[in-house]
């Protein structure tokens, strides 16, 4: 690379003035977001399960995701952060090594979640910070910068409650995370009540209701950050889902006639 993408991504970070990290899942995909504004990619563990023939949650392997975030590495300029579920592994050492392993792929960062994947029972709290101090190692004694995401995903799986979620960013914000992410929290009141609760940026998502909201609700909050998850894959699905059912149920192709042209997708993956 020919300049730091990790300082670059970090640079990017800035409470109450939130960029879109738009969540891509292959090449195409990757470099239409990047040509129509995109600041920075990421990849997303659901969207690329997808793309397998795969459903959600811990259904793809490191070596598959690493192969894959390489993959939109090579086709952009913008930083990419992987998202890379729960470091592959319980163990400390694990995420450590899963942070190496992304830096080498030329990742600029990467999300770390507290769930024990493929169910949805958070790991415990101390070995829940002990993991996110060890990969927060790991990326400092890279000889680049890198962007450390921690993630407590118990309020979106109803595991714990917002109180236990904003123990636990905190927590990892002490133990050396770049950024924390709860993931659809009660609203923009706890989102907000996220934000002032620690002094690092803070990710929110766009998905179900706050997909009903304008950045500038994210940035009242507080947010530095707003990432897509998986739901533009899931907006493309719908796609797929509505003019599959018109055409096989009725025999009507009109959705058909609402797509893209060449001239106007091609001048955005020709680059």
């Amino acid at each position: 690379m020919t300049h730091d993408r990790g300082a670059t991504f970090r640079a990017l970070h800035v409470p109450a003035d939130p960029f879109i990290l738009a969540n891509a899942w292959d090449r195409g995909s990757a470099r239409m977001l990047e040509a129509l504004g995109a600041k920075a990619i990421a990849t997303s563990s659901a969207a690329h399960a997808f793309t397998l023939g795969r459903p959600d949650l811990g259904q793809v392997t490191r070596d598959e995701a690493l192969a894959h975030a390489q993959d939109l590495v090579a086709a952009l300029t913008v930083p990419v952060q992987g998202d890379f579920e729960n470091g592959f592994g319980t163990a400390p050492e694990t995420c450590a090594e899963t942070v190496r392993l992304a830096a080498e792929v030329g990742l600029a960062g990467i999300c770390i979640e507290d769930i024990d994947l493929p169910g949805n029972t958070p790991y415990e709290y101390d070995l829940s910070v002990e993991r996110i101090q060890a990969a927060a190692a790991a990326a400092r004694a890279l000889p680049h910068d890198f962007v450390l995401t921690a993630r407590a995903d118990g309020v979106m799986h109803q595991a714990y409650d917002l109180n236990e979620a904003i123990r636990r960013v905190q927590a990892f914000a002490l133990a050396g995370a770049d950024c924390v992410y709860i993931p659809v929290p009660p609203g923009f009141d706890g989102l907000a009540r996220i934000c002032a609760s620690v002094d690092v940026p803070v990710n929110a998502l766009a998905a179900g209701p706050f997909t009903k909201a304008h950045v500038a609700d994210f940035a009242r909050a507080g947010a530095a950050r707003i990432s897509l998850g998986s739901s533009l894959a899931r907006v493309t699905h719908r796609v797929i889902h509505d003019t599959a059912r018109a055409m096989f149920d009725q025999g009507d192709f009109s959705s058909l006639s609402k797509g893209l042209s060449a001239t106007q997708v091609d001048p955005l993956l020709d680059r």
